[in-house]
């Protein structure tokens, strides 16, 4: 028997991947305190940053006693985001910075000219072209460049306050520049502010006066206007008397002309009903009527009565035909009660267009009046509208005069200071400790990793893995089926593989004769041996061999078939654990009818399996379980409708497919399936098994009719003898 090995692999040492660290340690050291010396010595000779930070709150500052006129709390505006950062660009603006550095004379300090502390290297290296000259550049741009440099203004998050930040190597500056900063911020707004209301009088002032004396000529004349014509009676809601009874009398025509319409349509309706025998249901007017509807539940107790009797009577039945008699006669009298409505209808039609008429001849009468009435009307309303348009402006325009004479005095800036910038005790930049300590835990761990990954590449962590062989399963021609013949059993024969002693059982090779079966005996030293009953061979293997032969194979599918039925489906369970057992990932899908092969691995059937996935009501990650006694996955049969879920029986194909490219191994417990059922599961490297717990003419069977239809290389497994936690093998005989 050959033996075929598996592939071999590589494994990293993790020991001697670590004990590098160890040999290398002096490298190490050295460099992570060569690292830190330079850090310790950069923190040391660095000059000291100080800073300092001033915020501002920015909020209207109106009181209620400085409030305009008609306004409340509730309407001044809020400050949203987009305001608070439009106030932090104009407190770092080049206007209020050049005023901070006018006021606080930076330009006289080499930390903001730095045209005034050049070195004599930098001087050279100006002379000789290899550098810009400082001095080339103004003054009061190198001052504000730096300023910038040291400035930090920001918006605090969620909040209506402004941080401005300044460092600097003086911390008296690094106070003083943020308060100046904001100072010159409040004195902007306020002279904004006066800017604006001096330049509101200078308006309102010409403009109040112009407009008092247009306010005057309009009145004038809308008196004038009125003394003149005397004969414009004004009615109850201000306007002219003939327009308002026009207006009352051209309302009552419309609701005339609407009722008369909606009468005749409605009695067109119900006579085209009537006339092309068509449902009267559709129209309001009758279903409205107290008699229609009694007519109408008669109409459908009958057709109740109708439908209860035909069930038990024939259609000539003398009851049947009288109570059809008398639907007949409710249709009758539904029909004359409509019409009856028609003609009201036609009636109200009639009124409607009398009173009509009237109408139209009274609005004729009153048009001639209220156009002469409404010409002078015109006239009188455009002079009244110009002198209420003048008068409103002059009196907007006198509140505002007032308000902004009222303001010349205070002026509430919308921003305030609530934290000044304090002279600063500590600097923030360098840090000696957290600067030194990075250089060292940074260094010591980037040392390691280099020192790991030299020892990793150079392939001295490095070790083969251990490799397992598995015995090749040597497939068996079916014998003939005979009656069973008690023989010995033949001593096992051992082989040497790989320096191991192996023990191989001797295998039946079929004859033309009777196949016989085998004995299974056991004896004790010194005894006599005494035979047990066994069960006869197909050239079944065992649950081991089984899964050799499938880890040897490579194979991605293993179908099972198990003519005997539920007790049979213990192999493919006892094939899965076994081949789970071995390292690969190995998922069992249960396709018998009572889940045979699932339930002993969940101990419980109600779990979501392969049918609500068929049925579309789970997903893959709903029905896939783990088994409770060994590593193995299974997929149980499910609990959705059976049928619904085989009229997605062509999915089943695509499943396999996802399933096979998830795990090494899906192993497919199909009961007692033929070569049909199974064709749509078989795929490339599938290897096909039969269960059998007993050698019976309807094993035998089902094996030819397999081979015969195309799957010539069926293997025969056995559970019997092999017992695991969780799944009782069933014991119909003792194992071969």
């Amino acid at each position: 028997m050959s033996d075929q090995s598996a592939a071999a692999d590589v494994d990293v040492d993790l020991r001697q991947l670590f004990a590098s660290l160890a040999r290398n340690w002096l490298r190490v050291l050295v460099i992570t305190l060569l690292v830190t010396g330079l850090a310790f010595a950069f923190a040391w000779l660095a000059t000291p940053h100080y800073k300092a930070t001033t915020q501002l709150k920015i909020q209207l500052s109106e009181s209620a006693y400085t409030r305009p006129a008609g306004t409340n709390e509730d309407d001044k505006p809020v400050l949203d985001a987009e305001g608070v950062a439009t106030e932090v660009q104009v407190i770092s603006s080049s206007d209020i910075l050049k005023q901070v550095a006018a006021d606080l004379k930076l330009g006289d300090k080499p930390e903001f000219n730095y045209a005034l502390g050049m070195s004599p290297v930098t001087r050279l290296l100006v002379i000789a072209g290899l550098k810009s000259d400082p001095e080339e550049i103004p003054l009061e741009e190198r001052v504000l460049t730096k300023m910038r440099d040291k400035l930090n203004v920001y918006g605090v998050e969620k909040t209506r306050v402004i941080a401005v930040e300044f460092s600097s190597e003086d911390p008296q500056l690094a106070a003083d520049i943020p308060n100046a900063i904001a100072k010159a911020y409040l004195a902007y707004q306020a002279d904004a502010k006066t800017k604006s209301n001096a330049a509101a009088t200078a308006f309102l002032g010409p403009e109040i006066d112009d407009l008092q004396k247009q306010v005057r000529d309009a009145e004038a004349k809308v008196a004038a206007f009125r003394s003149a014509q005397s004969d414009l009676l004004m009615g109850g809601n201000n306007s002219v008397l003939a327009t308002q009874q026009l207006s009352e009398l051209s309302t009552e025509l419309s609701r005339v002309r609407a009722s008369r319409a909606s009468a005749e349509a409605t009695a067109e309706r119900v006579r085209q009903a009537l006339q092309n025998g068509g449902s009267l249901d559709a129209v309001p007017e009758v279903l409205s009527s107290d008699l229609i509807q009694r007519l109408r539940e008669r109409q459908i107790e009958l057709r109740t009565n109708i439908a209860d009797l035909s069930t038990t009577l024939l259609d000539n039945h003398p009851r049947l035909r009288a109570m059809r008699s008398q639907l007949a006669d409710l249709d009758g009298q539904i029909r004359n009660e409509a019409q009856k409505i028609m003609r009201g209808l036609l009636t109200q039609a009639q009124t409607a267009q009398a009173r009509e008429n009237q109408l139209i001849s009274d609005v004729n009468k009153l048009k001639a009046a209220s156009s002469r009435a409404g010409e002078e009307q015109v006239q009188l309303d455009a002079l009244q509208r110009e002198a209420n348009v003048r008068r409103q402006q002059l009196e907007s325009y006198m509140a505002s005069f007032r308000e902004v004479s009222s303001r010349k005095n205070y002026l509430p800036v919308d921003a305030s200071v609530f934290s000044e910038a304090r002279v600063p005790s500590e600097p923030y930049f360098p840090k000696l400790v957290p600067i030194v300590g990075a250089a060292l835990v940074g260094s010591l761990l980037l040392m390691s990793v280099i020192t790991l990954l030299q020892e990793l590449f150079s392939g001295r962590a490095m070790r083969p893995a251990p490799g397992a062989r598995f015995e090749r399963i040597e497939q068996v021609a079916m014998p003939a089926m005979s009656a069973p013949v008690v023989h010995p059993e033949p001593a096992p024969e051992v082989v040497e593989v790989d320096d191991q002693p192996t023990t191989v059982e001797s295998e039946l090779v079929p004859e033309p004769e009777p196949a016989p079966s085998v004995l299974e005996g056991a004896a004790a030293a010194g005894s006599e041996p005494q035979a047990e009953p066994v069960r006869s061979s197909l050239g079944e293997i065992d649950v081991e061999k089984a899964a050799e032969k499938l880890i040897a194979s490579g194979a991605a599918r293993a179908i099972f078939v198990s003519p005997e039925g539920d007790e049979a489906a213990a192999s493919a369970v006892l094939v899965a654990r076994e081949v789970s057992d071995a390292g690969l990932r190995v998922l069992l899908l249960d396709l018998t009818a009572s889940g045979a092969a699932s339930r002993p691995m969940l101990d419980s059937g109600l779990f979501p399996g392969i049918t609500n996935l068929l049925a579309s009501e789970a997903q893959f990650s709903d029905v896939i379980h783990a088994d409770l006694y060994s590593d193995c996955h299974v997929v149980p049969v499910g609990t959705a409708d059976p049928v619904r879920a085989m009229r997605a029986a062509d999915r089943l194909p695509i499943i396999m497919q996802s399933l096979t490219t998830a795990y090494d191994l899906v192993i497919v417990e199909c009961g007692p399936a033929d070569a049909q059922g199974i064709s749509r599961l078989v795929g490339d490297s599938t290897e096909v098994f039969m269960s059998m717990l007993q050698a019976d003419d309807e094993v035998a069977q089902a094996a030819v009719e397999l081979i015969e239809s195309g799957y010539p290389d069926l293997t025969l497994v056995t559970p019997i003898g092999h017992e695991t936690p969780g799944n009782p093998v069933p014991g119909r005989r003792s194992a071969a």
